[in-house]
């Protein structure tokens, strides 16, 4: 292995690698190792609403490369990660933080004791993450949209407090891990290919998810053949996407 990249140039050696290298085994444990940076990423509001579902069973790869419609990324993988949002666990995540803030603070503060720090951490958990993600049947989520957009007419407002809002912020969350265990396995000199397409609900079931859970994306990973990457890298010229303002 070669002595890991830097940042820089980890982005610019990571590719969307379509065929990896059947002789070429990857560590478990360094793949591991990045899913724990994965874990690092910044998310909303400290929530942490992702699982990682590292499959190292050959068996296990052969069952879901045909519900990712037998891509070549999964095919030739040599090990898989499936993405997983956990936006049902959002009162476990929320106790988890208050129970984090205990351990700074100090557990059952009287209010007057608590600095402005702790009582806007305590009230953040406590009533503002609830109100954003309770919801029952789309009843609460349409009440609180309708709330917030008449507050929002008198001053700026978070108007995100839909089951469909919270859903995509799970997902957006979901997805800065993933790009950080992509990262990190450049860095390693390894490869990844994020697979946005495949039967969600077949892998799902294959893997025993609850019910709650989403699968945000599957990324395979191995070590690139010399036809793994499909041509050179396009992008849209940066003066197209970029603004200073």
């Amino acid at each position: 292995m070669n002595e890991e990249k830097t940042v820089s140039e980890a982005i610019k050696f990571r590719r969307s690698v379509r065929i990896y290298d059947a002789e070429k085994s990857i560590n478990k444990k360094i793949v591991k190792k990045c899913l724990e940076q994965a874990a690092l990423a910044p998310n909303s509001s400290n929530m942490q609403l992702w699982e990682f579902y590292h499959i190292t069973s050959k068996k296990t790869i052969d069952q879901i490369a045909p519900f990712c419609f037998n891509q070549n990324a999964a095919k030739t993988a040599q090990q898989l990660v499936v993405f997983v949002t956990r936006k049902d666990l959002w009162k476990q995540r929320a106790k988890a933080n208050l129970v984090f803030i205990d351990s700074n603070f100090g557990k059952n503060n009287p209010k007057k004791e608590q600095s402005s720090r702790e009582k806007t951490a305590r009230n953040y958990y406590g009533k503002i993450i609830p109100f954003a993600y309770a919801d029952f049947l789309g009843i609460l989520g349409f009440l609180k949209y309708i709330m917030v957009s008449v507050i929002g007419i008198f001053k700026p407002m978070y108007r995100q407090v839909r089951n469909s809002d919270m859903r995509i912020v799970a997902h957006k969350t979901c997805g800065l891990a993933a790009e950080n265990f992509m990262i990190s396995m450049a860095a390693e000199g390894y490869d990844t290919c994020p697979m946005e397409g495949s039967d969600t609900l077949r892998v799902k079931s294959l893997l025993n998810l609850p019910y709650g859970a989403e699968i945000n994306m599957i990324v395979s990973c191995g070590i690139r053949t010399e036809k793994g990457i499909y041509g050179e890298r396009f992008r849209i010229p940066f003066e197209e996407v970029y603004r200073e303002i």
